[in-house]
């Protein structure tokens, strides 16, 4: 079997696209509007075409098609479509308006799905897609597809990335999308990947960072040196192929922000802080520090609420980046804020790696026989 060739829309920096080529896949060409972000694609995607587009436009479309069938011959020939629309207006913590336009975005792949026609597709979203307004949002993105031809596949409960090598309780939910000639050719349901990991072996964040310099005394610099061979399998595995420290700046907190951090313990949040202290901030996610000995909490886009486990300092972009499995040869393009959005906004590459292998199992089921 040839590599199956993708398209990733929404593709920010490059996290499904990351697990995608890893699992055997040819990535084609990445799309989104973000200009910091797809410079961190290109450099870390070469084989793929990074497009700026804006999506809410018929004219992205066929900038989309033209480009690939310069590429490829014929858009056509483009066998799986992945995604991961902006989940601003699906999360449980930011607009509940169903009418909000970034809803509205999925629809960008409805129309590219339509004129292609691909095997499969993915769409990726945050876990509350599954429940929101009764489900009404989760309907119709399936109602929408089998309608044009596809058997949609939901994976039943949000996957959480820790079951999957990820050292990170961030959920998300997975739509997969196979053709009804190739489901029917196959003769069996998708199945969404079994997780290979369990609480009794997750990766922890001192199994996934406490090899890096601590930046205790010092910012450090977007390029630098280890300073200590790699302690775990988790390391050794993310710092193959990279014989520099790429993006592990620190963050220079005032004396006040770092006394507070400080009087948190190893796990704890603003609930552990003596009566006076980090007022300003009450609420879940507050003065939240990592503990060290289970997955992180939730990778965000740099609201600096989440503590290093161990030092009184906000994670850097590198450790959040090992926090989402994305290897150190992958180098972050752009200044901290525009990083630790396409760090916060990225799928889990090793996520992304488990069901591209699982749906690259599938497409060669009985292909002798087509």
């Amino acid at each position: 079997m040839d590599k199956p060739k993708v398209l990733d829309m929404f593709c920010g920096c490059g996290g499904l696209s990351l697990g995608f080529i890893n699992a055997g896949y040819d990535v084609v060409l990445g799309v989104d509007n973000d200009e910091a972000a797809l410079k961190t694609y290109e450099i870390n995607h070469q084989e793929a075409i990074p497009l700026k587009a804006d999506l809410f436009t018929d004219e992205a479309i066929n900038e989309i098609k033209d480009v690939i069938d310069k590429k490829i011959g014929t858009i056509k020939n483009i066998d799986v479509i992945i995604g991961g629309p902006p989940c601003q207006g699906f999360s449980l913590t930011g607009s509940r308006d169903i009418n909000d336009s970034r809803n509205k975005l999925y629809l960008a792949m409805v129309k590219v799905i339509r004129l292609v026609r691909p095997k499969s597709f993915l769409i990726e979203n945050v876990h509350g897609i599954a429940t929101l307004y009764g489900g009404v949002v989760k309907d119709q993105i399936v109602n929408t597809f089998t309608d044009m031809g596809y058997k949609v596949s939901v994976t039943p409960k949000p996957l959480l990335a820790a079951d999957y090598g990820v050292p990170q309780m961030r959920k998300r939910m997975f739509f997969v999308g196979i053709r009804n000639d190739v489901y029917e050719s196959k003769g069996e349901e998708f199945s969404f990947p079994v997780p290979t990991h369990s609480s009794s072996n997750y990766i922890s964040c001192s199994d996934a960072i406490s090899d890096l310099p601590s930046r205790e005394s010092e910012l450090g610099s977007e390029i630098d040196e280890y300073i200590m061979n790699p302690q775990t399998d988790y390391q050794r595995f993310m710092r193959i192929n990279c014989e520099k420290l790429y993006n592990h700046v620190a963050t220079n907190h005032t004396d006040m922000v770092k006394s507070t951090i400080e009087l948190v313990p190893d796990g704890g949040n603003y609930k552990d802080l003596p009566k006076g202290y980090g007022e300003s901030r009450k609420f879940n996610e507050a003065w939240t520090r990592y503990a060290s000995n289970k997955p992180s909490r939730t990778i965000d886009t740099g609201h600096r609420n989440h503590f290093h486990y161990k030092y009184n300092r906000v994670p850097t972009i590198r450790e959040n980046a090992r926090l989402q499995s994305f290897p150190d040869s992958f180098i972050f393009w752009g200044n901290k804020t525009q990083q630790n959005r396409q760090v916060g906004n990225a799928v889990p590459p090793l996520l992304a790696y488990s069901i591209a292998v699982q749906l690259k199992k599938y497409l060669q089921l009985g292909e002798k026989n087509e």
